[in-house]
Parts: structure tokens; C-alpha cells; sequence
């Protein structure tokens, strides 16, 4: 490909492509290209001007010699990359808001007032239908303020001022149109589907395939706990399944043979065998922007009092408007309060600030699946963190395996546990299943349908033995299993400082497998900065043993901690905060704490963690460590703060410019430019980050 080296700094480039003009699939190409390399950093493609800027590590030739090969045609992009980068969207708006105001500009630079005026007669059609459309309902709100300023103006003969009025509402409605657009989008991005390997049933044995290999009609099987990733027909086996992600609907639906079920939409409860109708997922992606355009949860409550509030001040205004005239008899001052309200802003405003949020917050890889989640956490003052997987590190290691039966090694057990653990999506099972792989512990499927008991462990049959994995009240209490004569005493002394899991065939113990389950280094420092940010009770919910939960909680520097709880005892704290008036936010990752998750006002799931656990969430934190508690937190204070000083604005400065016109020092024309160029105004302010630079960058230091 040819470039042109614009501009150059160690460690940065900007070149500009030589080529007629590069479209939106190019510039998207391109920036998959680059970001690619492994020496790239940042990189940015800007299609408009066909440049693209480079930040990199090495050797400044390696650059080089990737952009003389680079060739649109031979880079394989995934087809997620294209169909949703957004690339296109921003550019359709932006030459809509350009469009307009080169028409307006062109139009009183260029046509006579005669033309300019039937423009505008035709234009206010659209506007008067409306405020007619909501009287008609028996509604006086926004359309009819909007429409009767413009039909006083037109009364008047005030052509200049009805078209402007027009205009800059016409500029809102593209702006509040493309801010709301990009935040969904934004938003469904990261909610879509990413699966990328799924069970294959051949009838015979599971096989653990790439997600791209899977043709119509193939047979996948989904267990507890995992998203069904492709939209089929069930062929075998019932599953109770979270759909909320599609329909919103709050309680799984049972699925069984011959039920249709949908990709994205998880298993909560059984397991189910289904064959494959669609492979495309870009339908998943289309269904999530219906459902949050048409969630009620996309709005806060704040949003919700500004519309109201907004729609019950337009009385007001025209009654303002009436009696301004009784008094004074004087048109021009009555239309001063007509031509200002408060309305326009705050209904425009205030969604663009909690999208704008939501935005921000998928640029530090958050999924947040409304404004009113946003609003829960800057109020919130109880956090609740589980333990494994959140608290402490997300990767857990087998530090030991150790034999309780004298027929089979430690390596012969542990192929056994991972075998049972791959199934299911947890820290503990993949520490497991990772301990194997690392001694070439290769397995075949060798046991019967895997039973999976949520919280507990898993049982299952192994070459016509039965097998357990899991806690000890699970092995030894709930199913009775024992220790062999003779092991007591090594049972005793098992080392205290690890976590347990218990393998247990036929009733006798077989092994216990010693997990190191670390504190993540961040996690007494993040839990202080949450503290001075708002939060004043932290709580630590473990099913854990007391030993471990104990030591966990000294070192993180919770407020208090429970141990060896179940995923209802969770739920039943979480409820019990909120009835002594406490919002809480519950941190978790794991299929137990799903019921937990569901209950708080603000249920916040590890991106690693189970998919049930995400889809549950109505936050999903993409980072790979603690620190992006902080920013939600701090991006939310942020937006209350930003909608709060957005009302003492909008009522301020509107209040002062009725106030002049009412005086008879500003005129209804100057009126109305003032009151809709500061509607513009916050409504641009409030589409812009939350968060100042620096503390992302700080933030950015603090992970490294």
C-alpha cells in the first residue's frame, strides 16, 4: 500500500494512505489491520482524511514494512468487526448535522426573504401537527410549547425567528438522535454474544469445538450455568433459561424436547441438546437494541422526573405567557416568556447525559445495561463482594493433589476431577482443568451425564463408579461419603493456608485437590478508594471455611465478613440491607451468585466469571482487576453531579432571560436565540466525558 509519512515522533506515527477515497469498511480494515500488530499500541483511522495515526513499541521499520504490505483485500476481518464497529453511524449523523446548518447558513446568505418565508411556512407544518397530535391526546407538553411559539412567531410575521427556532431544534433532535444511537450501540456491542468454543455432541461424547466449525443441524450441548450460543430447536434433555437478555422477562421458562431456544439466552437450572438453525449471530445483536430501546431500564429516575417535570412546566409557561400580556398589554414581553422555557433542555439534556455515561463507560470496558444502574451505584452505600474469583485473584492454582485411596495416583485423580470440572464455568473447575492440561493430562470423556448442583459440587458416574467433586459439606454431609481406614490422620493434616475441593468415588474419599486462591494485589487498595468515594459498609460473603475467609477479609480490610454461606444466605443479606434503606451493589462471578446479583439494587459480574452471572448483572466490569470499581463509582458521582448542575442551569438561566423579557431589556427573537443556543450548549457540555484525563491515565498506571 502506498502512505505518506505526515507526521513522526519516537514512538508515534501519522501517515495518510494514497488513494482516491477510503470507505467506512476500509477505515475499519485498516484499524483491525494495525491494532493487530503486536508492536501497535493505539491506532487510529480517521476515513475523511485517509490518515491514521500510530502509537508504537520497536522498531519503527517493522511499521513501516506492515503498511507497504498491507492490502484491503488479503486481511481476514471477523465479521462482528465490521457489522458493528459504528463507524458508519457516526458518519450518516455528522453529515446530517453538517447538511443543516450549510442549508441554514445557504439560505439566508442566498434566497430571497420571499422564498425563505414559504420555507418556513412548510417546515412549521411539522411542528404545529404535533402540538395538535398532543392536544388531541389531551396532553399540553413539549410539542404544544413548541408549536405555539412557532405559530406566534409566524403570526407576527416573525419569519426569522420561527425559522431559527426550527433550526436549533432541528439540531437537538440529530444530536439527542445520534448520542442515543451511539450510546445503544455502544451498549449492544458489548452485551452481544462472545462464545468462542461450544460442545459438540457427535452421539457418542461431547467434543469441545471452535465456535466457527459449527454447521446448521450440528447437535451443541449447553450445561448449567452456560450461554446457548446459537439459535436451534432442543433435541434432548430441559433446562429452565434466562431469556431477560432478549425479553426482559424477570423468571426463566422451562425449555424441553422441541421448544425453540435463542443465542445469548443462558441455562440456569438442567441441560439441554440442541440443534444448530443459525450460525449468523449478527440477529443476537439486532434483537439486544430493540430490547434496550425499548427497556424502561435505559432510564434513571432522574431521567424519568426531568421528562415529567419538563411536561408539567409547559402549563406554566403558556400561563406565564397569558398573564404577562393581561398585565402589561405589551405582546413582545408576553412573547419573551413564550419564546423561553424550560423544557427543551431539560428533556434534552438529561438523556443525553446518562447515554453519554453509558458510553463513557464502555470505553473502560463496562457494560452498563441502564441509567438507572449508574444512578444505584453514586447512591449505593453497602458493597458485597464474594470472595473467589473477586476478592482474590481470577486465576486460581492447583498448588497439590492429594491421593486418599491406594489404587490410583495423584496425576490418575486429577485427570479424573478435570475431566468432571470442564464443564463448568467457574475459577476453582478451570484451576483444575488447567492443572491437567499442564501435565499433558489428556482425557477422554469417560463418564455419563454430568450432574451439576449449584453452590455444592458435581456428581457423575466414572466407568460405572459413582463419582462427587466439590465442597466438604457437599461430599461428606449431603452425600455421606467417608474417609478410608487408615487416612485420618493425613486428612488432618491437610495444609489450612489453601482452599479444599473434595473428590470422592463410590462413597470413599479419593483425593483432595489443595487450591492457592491469592488476594488480588489491588483489593485493599480499591476497597479504600471506594470508601472515600461514598461506600461505608463493605462486606465479604465467602462458602469458604472460616479459616480462609478470616485471613482473606484481615488482609482486604472488609467492614465484616460471613464464611461457609450459601447462595441464599447471599441473597438474604442483600435483602436485608435494602429493607434497613441501604442501595447495595453486589460483586460476583460465579453461578451461586447469581441469586445475589439478581436481588441488589446493583449486581456487578466479573467479565471472566460465569455467563450467567454476566447476563444476570446489570453491570459487567471487562478489566481484568478491581480498579474498575473505582471509575464506575467515580463515573457515577460524576453524573448526578452533571445532572444536578444541569438543572441549577437550566432553571437559572432561563428563569433570568424571562425575567429580562418580561423587564422589556431583551426582545423575543434575542430571547429565543439565548434560550435555545443554551439548550445546544449543555446538551454538547453534557456529551462530553465525565472524567477528566488524567484519571485514566492514572488509572492506566495503576494496572501496569
Amino acid at each position: 500500500m502506498r502512505f505518506k509519512i505526515k507526521h513522526e515522533i519516537e514512538g508515534r506515527l501519522r501517515v495518510h494512505m494514497l488513494q482516491n477515497r477510503m470507505s467506512c469498511e476500509q477505515a475499519d480494515i485498516l484499524q483491525y489491520y494495525l491494532s493487530e500488530l503486536p508492536m501497535v499500541t493505539a491506532v487510529k483511522v480517521q476515513e475523511r482524511l485517509q490518515n491514521a495515526t500510530i502509537c508504537y513499541q520497536g522498531s519503527r521499520e517493522e511499521i513501516l514494512h506492515a503498511l507497504r504490505v498491507f492490502r484491503y483485500e488479503k486481511v481476514k476481518v471477523p465479521d462482528n468487526v465490521l457489522q458493528n464497529s459504528g463507524r458508519e453511524l457516526n458518519q450518516e449523523y455528522w453529515d446530517k448535522l453538517v447538511t443543516k446548518v450549510v442549508l441554514r447558513a445557504g439560505n439566508k446568505l442566498f434566497l430571497p426573504y420571499p422564498v425563505r418565508a414559504g420555507l418556513t411556512l412548510v417546515h412549521a407544518v411539522k411542528y404545529i401537527w404535533r402540538g395538535l397530535e398532543t392536544l388531541r391526546r389531551g396532553k399540553i407538553e413539549v410539542p404544544v410549547l413548541d408549536a405555539t411559539a412557532i405559530t406566534a412567531s409566524l403570526l407576527r410575521s416573525d419569519m426569522d425567528t420561527a425559522g431559527s427556532i426550527m433550526f436549533l431544534l432541528g439540531v437537538g433532535e440529530i444530536l439527542e438522535e445520534w448520542t442515543h444511537k451511539k450510546s445503544v450501540g455502544d451498549l449492544a456491542r458489548s452485551m452481544s454474544l462472545n462464545v468462542s468454543k461450544v460442545w459438540l455432541w457427535n452421539g457418542e461424547q461431547e467434543i469441545l469445538v471452535p465456535v466457527s466449525s459449527i454447521q446448521e443441524s450440528d447437535l451443541v450441548r449447553v450445561h448449567v450455568g452456560n450461554v446457548i450460543p446459537f439459535d436451534g430447536c432442543v433435541t434432548e434433555g430441559e433446562a429452565m433459561v434466562n431469556q431477560a437478555s432478549l425479553t426482559g422477562e424477570s423468571l426463566p421458562v422451562v425449555k424441553n424436547v422441541g421448544a425453540s431456544v435463542y443465542a445469548g439466552t443462558v441455562v440456569e437450572e438442567g441441560e439441554i441438546t440442541l440443534s444448530v438453525k443459525e450460525t449468523n449471530g449478527s440477529s443476537k445483536f439486532e434483537k439486544i437494541v430493540t430490547m434496550i430501546e425499548e427497556s424502561e431500564k435505559l432510564k434513571s429516575s432522574l431521567e424519568g422526573k426531568a421528562e415529567h417535570l419538563a411536561d408539567k412546566l409547559v402549563p406554566y409557561t403558556l400561563a406565564g405567557t397569558a398573564l404577562t400580556y393581561l398585565l402589561t398589554r405589551n405582546i413582545t414581553k408576553a412573547m419573551s416568556v413564550l419564546m423561553v422555557d424550560f423544557s427543551c433542555a431539560l428533556k434534552l439534556a438529561m438523556p443525553i447525559s446518562v447515554l453519554s455515561a453509558i458510553r463513557e463507560a464502555s470505553s473502560y470496558k463496562m457494560t452498563v445495561k441502564g441509567g438507572k444502574y449508574l444512578e444505584a451505584v453514586a447512591e449505593a452505600k453497602t458493597i458485597v463482594f464474594d470472595k473467589t474469583g473477586t476478592l482474590t485473584k481470577a486465576e486460581p492454582v492447583v498448588v497439590d493433589v492429594v491421593p486418599f485411596n491406594e489404587e490410583m495416583s495423584a496425576d490418575e485423580l486429577l485427570r479424573i476431577a478435570a475431566c468432571l470440572e470442564e464443564h463448568f464455568p467457574h475459577s476453582m473447575a478451570k484451576a483444575v482443568v488447567d492443572a491437567a492440561k499442564k501435565k499433558h493430562l489428556v482425557h477422554e470423556e469417560m463418564h455419563s451425564k454430568v450432574e451439576y448442583i449449584v453452590a455444592h459440587g458435581i456428581s457423575t458416574t466414572v466407568n460405572g463408579k459413582r463419582a462427587v467433586i466439590g465442597s466438604y459439606h457437599f461430599v461428606f454431609e449431603d452425600e455421606k461419603c467417608s474417609i478410608r481406614e487408615g487416612f485420618q490422620e493425613k486428612f488432618d493434616e491437610l495444609p489450612m493456608e489453601y482452599s479444599h475441593l473434595y473428590l470422592a468415588i463410590e462413597q470413599e474419599l479419593a483425593a483432595v485437590i489443595c487450591i492457592q486462591d491469592p488476594l488480588r494485589k489491588e483489593a485493599a487498595e480499591v476497597i479504600q478508594a471506594l470508601k472515600q468515594e461514598g461506600i461505608e459498609k463493605v462486606v465479604m460473603m465467602t462458602g469458604d471455611s472460616e479459616r480462609t475467609a478470616h485471613a482473606i477479609a484481615l488482609r482486604a480490610g472488609v467492614d465484616e465478613y460471613y464464611s461457609e454461606v450459601l447462595p441464599e444466605d447471599k441473597a438474604r443479606f442483600v435483602e436485608q440491607e435494602k429493607a434497613a434503606g441501604r442501595k447495595v451493589i453486589m460483586i460476583g462471578d460465579g453461578i451461586n451468585d447469581s441469586p445475589a446479583l439478581s436481588a441488589a439494587d446493583v449486581g456487578i459480574a466479573i467479565s471472566d466469571g460465569a455467563e450467567l452471572a454476566r447476563e444476570i448483572a446489570d453491570v459487567t466490569i471487562g478489566s481484568d482487576d478491581l480498579y474498575g470499581l473505582v471509575t464506575l463509582k467515580k463515573l457515577s458521582n460524576a453524573l448526578m453531579g452533571r445532572i444536578h448542575r444541569n438543572y441549577r442551569n437550566i432553571v437559572g438561566f432561563n428563569a433570568g432571560l424571562i425575567a429580562l423579557g418580561v423587564l422589556g431589556i431583551l426582545q423575543p427573537t434575542t430571547s429565543a436565540l439565548l434560550h435555545n443556543t443554551s439548550t445546544l450548549a449543555i446538551s454538547l457540555k453534557s456529551m462530553n466525558n465525565l472524567l477528566p484525563q488524567e484519571d485514566a491515565e492514572a488509572g492506566a498506571l495503576d494496572k501496569a
